[in-house]
C-alpha cells in the first residue's frame, strides 16, 4: 500500500512487518526506551526537537528558563545528559517502591551498562580533596560521588557540564546510536506539537503539518514540555519542582579547583545535598565584589534542596522559592560555608550566585498523569522522563530515569 501524495505519511507504512513505537525526546528516558524497544524487536522512530551536535559544543544549546529560579535545560540530541556532571546516584528508590515499583534489577543493569564507579584517587583534584578532608574534620558524612565517567579517558579539565571534549562521560546519544544499530530511525529538528488520539487510544503525534501514526507512543520531552503535550489532550498534570540549588564560593589562591571533575564528593544533609562545585560565574561575581581572582583561585560548593512542588507549566512557566525552601537553602549554605572555610577559602570573600534549578520534574507524576506502568489513561501512551517522578529527588536523577525507562519498556507491548 502506498499513501496518497500530499497526505501525512503514517510511520507504519515504512516498516509494515514489525510492531512500531514512536519515542518523543532523546534524553535519558527517551534514549533508553528507544534502545530497549528496538532490542525487543520494535521498529522505533525517535523524534527530537533539537539538532544532533558535537558533544564539545553542548554548552551552546542551553535553553534556560528564568522564572526567578533559573531552570536549566538543553535542546539537542541527548538532552541534558550532554551537559551533566556524570553523577550516578540512586535516588527515590524507597519512594517508588511505595508505589509498587521495584527498580532494584533495573538500577543494577543501568549501573553495569554505564560502568558506574567512583573516580580513582588520582582523578580527585586538590580542591575536591581539601573539601573532602575539611568535611571529615567537621564530622560530616562526606562521600565520593559515583560517576558514569571512564577514568582512563578523562582529561580532567573540569568541563563536564559544558560538554566533554574527549567523550569520557556517558550521554544518551550512545543509547540512541545503539537503537539505530538495531534498526531505529532518528529524526532531529522535529518538534511534536500535539498527541493524536482516537476513541481513548493513541494513534500518533503531530509535528506541525506532518503526522506520524502509531499506537505505541512514548513521551520523553522533559518536564517543561511533556505536561503541555498531555494537557493538550486533557490528561491532568501536576506541579513543578526543580531541585533548587545555591552556589557558594570564595577565594583560595592557586587551588586549581576549576579543573577538578565536577561534583566529585557530596554531603547528605536532611532534605538537601551539599556538593563540591565550581561555576565559572564565580569569577565574575568575585571580581564584581572587588577581588582580583582567576579561575584557579576559587573553591565552591553547591546546596541542592528537595524543594517544594510549587511551580506550574502552562502558557508560561512559574517557579519561585517558598519560605520552607529558603530555610533549607540557608541551612545548607551555613554548612557549605563552614566546609569552605575549613578547606582554606577566605570567608571574607564568600559570594552566592543566583538560584538555579537543574532537575525540573514532577509535572506528569505517577498517580496523577500515569499509572505504575507509566502509561496514561490513553491506551498506548506512556511518559518516561523526569515528569513522572512522584516527589523531588534533591539529587541527580539520571540513573533513576534510566532505570524507570527500562522498567516501563518491559511493560509495553511486545513484538508479535
Amino acid at each position: 500500500m502506498v499513501p496518497f501524495p500530499g497526505l501525512p505519511v503514517p510511520y507504519h507504512f515504512l516498516h509494515p512487518l514489525f510492531s512500531m513505537a514512536i519515542v518523543v525526546g532523546s534524553g535519558a528516558g527517551g534514549a533508553t526506551v528507544a534502545k530497549e524497544l528496538a532490542a525487543a524487536g520494535h521498529r522505533v522512530v525517535i523524534l527530537e526537537k533539537g539538532p544532533a551536535i558535537a558533544e564539545v559544543d553542548a554548552h551552546r544549546y542551553y535553553e534556560n528558563v528564568d522564572t526567578g529560579v533559573k531552570l536549566m535545560r538543553t535542546c539537542c540530541l541527548g538532552g541534558t545528559t550532554m551537559v551533566s556532571a556524570g553523577n550516578a546516584l540512586r535516588c527515590l528508590e524507597k519512594e517508588l517502591l511505595a508505589f509498587g515499583i521495584d527498580l532494584s534489577a533495573e538500577f543494577a543493569e543501568a549501573e553495569q551498562e554505564l560502568r558506574v564507579r567512583e573516580l580513582p584517587d588520582e582523578l580527585i583534584g586538590e580542591g575536591t580533596r581539601r573539601l573532602i578532608e575539611a568535611a571529615s574534620r567537621l564530622g560530616l558524612p562526606v562521600r565520593k560521588m559515583p560517576k558514569f565517567i571512564d577514568p582512563v579517558e578523562c582529561c580532567r579539565d573540569g568541563r563536564c557540564s559544558l560538554g566533554c571534549p574527549v567523550q569520557a562521560r556517558w550521554n544518551a546519544v550512545r543509547f540512541v546510536e545503539c537503537a539505530q544499530e538495531l534498526g531505529a530511525d532518528l529524526v532531529t529538528g522535529q518538534a511534536v506539537t500535539r498527541i493524536v488520539t482516537h476513541a481513548g487510544r493513541v494513534t500518533g503525534v503531530r509535528c506541525g503539518s506532518r503526522i506520524y501514526h502509531d499506537d505505541l507512543v512514548v513521551i520523553a520531552a522533559g518536564a517543561l514540555e511533556t505536561p503541555r503535550l498531555l494537557a493538550g489532550i486533557g490528561i491532568p498534570t501536576s506541579p513543578l519542582f526543580c531541585d533548587t540549588f545555591a552556589s557558594i564560593g570564595g577565594v583560595c589562591p592557586g587551588v586549581g579547583f576549576h579543573q577538578d571533575v565536577p561534583m566529585g564528593a557530596y554531603v547528605p544533609h536532611s532534605s538537601s545535598l551539599i556538593l563540591t562545585h565550581y561555576a565559572r560565574q564565580f569569577v565574575t561575581a568575585l571580581k564584581a565584589a572587588g577581588h582580583d581572582v582567576r579561575e584557579g583561585d576559587i573553591l565552591g560548593m553547591m546546596v541542592k534542596i528537595r524543594d517544594e512542588a510549587s511551580g506550574s507549566v502552562g502558557e508560561t512557566i512559574e517557579k519561585g522559592v517558598t519560605e520552607p525552601d529558603s530555610r533549607r537553602l540557608a541551612c545548607g549554605a551555613s554548612i557549605a560555608g563552614a566546609i569552605l572555610a575549613e578547606a582554606g577559602a577566605d570567608p571574607a570573600t564568600f559570594v552566592s550566585l543566583p538560584l538555579r534549578g537543574s532537575h525540573p520534574g514532577g509535572t506528569a507524576r505517577i498517580g496523577v498523569s500515569v499509572d505504575t506502568r507509566l502509561m496514561t489513561r490513553v491506551s498506548g501512551l506512556y511518559v518516561v522522563d523526569a515528569s513522572v517522578l512522584p516527589v523531588t529527588p534533591g539529587a541527580p536523577p539520571i540513573l533513576t530515569i534510566i532505570a524507570l525507562a527500562k522498567y516501563a519498556a518491559k511493560r509495553m507491548e511486545q513484538c508479535p
